[in-house]
């Protein structure tokens, strides 16, 4: 096997694939499980998890074991289970990522092998299902994202829709049902060993260490009939898979119509713009997620009146905005106040105490690091507000550290560290200059 895939063979697979799933909506592919384990199949599905890392499961094996064993026997090894069928996905890692409000969000970490088997899958089964996919929604797919789904509330607020419906999904990863998940499935895929795939990753045990340091494992979702964990290379489809019959059943059952009422939807996150009657929507929407095994938030579900409040979507806070240079009111998307505390937390932590040990150009260079990172997706709408509270973090954090550093007393920092210390001799840059080096490196 050449460790070099054949990347064209595999987008030629995939244009095949999507061009007979948009010709022929009806169409079920009953012959795709020998493509999973093809060679250049393989071979690029392991190209995708190596550029993006991860780490071990269960079984503690890692990218870099794999590379000292020999990738292209790895892969020889791996594709002969998968074509004499005795492959078999291990139990699911699980750690808890921290969120904002204080709770846990779980993340589900497979093993690099599982992660593999599924991210061939996933160059299998995703232009099938792309096809499908409906215009209102952003979330994982080719040449959408975030930005777009922003951009298209924006578009529907501006347009009229100015009553929304900022609805929450409780676990949504975790509360799909497994039945109803696979008959939309296998509304496209007749193929029983695919089937059979998926319906192995959706039962694996997930592995924890309990309170006690021991591990354990829980095979809630397969008793249960109903998760699919964050973290696996397919979930983000299943889960686009499954949110699609609540985006088409909307349009089907007349509400979009009816109640002139529009939902943008990215992966879990979802806001429906309405004209008017969005109470009346609210309660639809209530109604049919029912109907569909998921349970709504009603803590942080609520209807906002853009033109008066505003609401949080995807990081951004969408609402009234002021003209610093005319006082003139307008609606636009701008960096959410909890998008910019985190930012300043991560700030802080790595302008600390414990590192002294830097030199000052190296700390600045990470910061510029993490700055242009966040810059990457915090540029729609009002930013100004938003960029001034960073750098005035920025400046006071670099100032403490600098003490700090140098044993010098907090009251000297503006004398002994003033701006043009920090801008001139450091090499320090605002936001706004590191937004004009990004958009220069882009273009």
């Amino acid at each position: 096997m050449s460790l070099e895939p054949p990347v064209n063979k595999v987008r030629k697979l995939q244009e095949a694939l999507q061009a007979k799933a948009k010709g022929s909506p009806g169409y079920r592919f009953y012959l795709l499980y020998d493509k999973v384990y093809r060679c250049d199949v393989l071979a690029e599905a392991y190209q995708r998890c190596l550029a993006n890392q991860g780490a071990p499961g269960v079984d503690g094996q890692t990218l870099d074991d794999i590379e000292k064993y020999g990738v292209e026997g790895w892969l020889d090894e791996l594709a002969e289970q998968l074509r004499q069928r005795t492959y078999r996905p291990q139990a699911v890692w699980r750690v808890w990522i921290p969120k904002a409000d204080g709770s846990q969000r779980p993340l589900g970490i497979p093993t690099v092998k599982d992660r593999v088997v599924q991210t061939a899958a996933l160059l299998v089964l995703e232009p099938i299902f792309e096809a499908d996919m409906q215009p209102e929604q952003f979330a994982y797919r080719p040449e959408r994202g975030a930005w777009e789904a922003i951009q298209q509330t924006m578009a529907l607020i501006r347009t009229g829709h100015k009553e929304i419906v900022d609805a929450d999904l409780s676990g949504y990863f975790d509360s799909i049902p497994h039945r109803e998940l696979m008959t939309s499935v296998a509304r496209r895929i007749s193929d029983r060993h695919v089937l059979q795939l998926i319906k192995m990753w959706l039962e694996a045990p997930v592995e924890e260490v309990d309170e006690r340091g021991r591990r354990q494992q829980s095979y809630r979702n397969k008793n249960e009939g109903r998760g699919t964990p964050q973290g696996a290379p397919l979930s983000p489809l299943l889960a686009n898979i499954y949110m699609r019959r609540f985006v088409l059943g909307w349009k089907v059952l007349g509400y979009a119509r009816t109640l002139a009422a529009e939902i943008v939807n990215y992966a879990d996150d979802f806001v429906i713009c309405c004209r008017s009657r969005a109470d009346q929507a609210m309660a639809a929407m209530r109604n049919l997620m029912g109907r569909l095994g998921l349970t709504v938030n009603d803590r942080k579900t609520r209807i906002c009146h853009v033109s008066g409040e505003a609401f949080r979507f995807l990081g951004y806070t969408i609402g009234p905005c002021y003209s610093q240079w005319t006082g003139e009111r307008y609606l636009a998307p701008q960096p959410s106040r909890q998008a910019v505390q985190k930012l300043c937390r991560t700030i802080s932590e790595k302008t600390s105490r414990r590192r002294t040990y830097l030199e000052p150009k190296f700390l600045v260079q990470g910061l510029h690091l993490h700055l242009t990172g966040w810059l990457n997706y915090f540029q729609l709408g009002q930013v100004s507000k938003a960029y001034r509270a960073v750098d005035h973090h920025v400046r006071y954090r670099l100032r403490r550290w600098l003490c700090a550093k140098h044993q010098i007393p907090w009251a000297l920092a503006m004398t002994r560290f003033p701006n043009s210390v920090l801008y001139g001799t450091l090499g320090l840059l605002t936001l706004a200059q590191l937004r004009r080096r990004l958009r220069e490196a882009k273009a």
